[in-house]
């Protein structure tokens, strides 16, 4: 069995995948790197809402941003988040 430690940090992971809006943007980034305003144009949401929704997945490691400009450009922050994606997507579909 894993650490407890590991264990509850891995449970910590799957709670931040258990919001529909937090889905949303990950799966909108699915298909490559945003600006925030795009964002929020797919997803008819506030600049506020996906930026705060942004804020927790940084903080998760789950996605990464670079500026451009006046603009942060989000993107998935490596392939472990498309699989997990991918994965829970198939899953359900079964």
């Amino acid at each position: 069995m894993q650490d407890e430690e590991v264990l509850l940090d891995l449970a910590e992971l799957f709670k931040v995948f258990g919001d529909s809006s937090r889905i949303k943007i990950l799966s909108v980034l699915l298909e490559g790197e945003k600006p925030v305003g795009e964002i929020c144009d797919v997803l008819g949401m506030t600049q506020s809402a996906v930026s705060h929704q942004l804020r927790i997945l940084k903080a998760n490691q789950l996605v990464r941003y670079r500026r451009e400009g006046k603009s942060l450009i989000y993107a998935l922050n490596d392939d472990h988040v498309s699989k997990i994606l991918e994965i829970g997507l198939e899953h359900i579909s079964e």
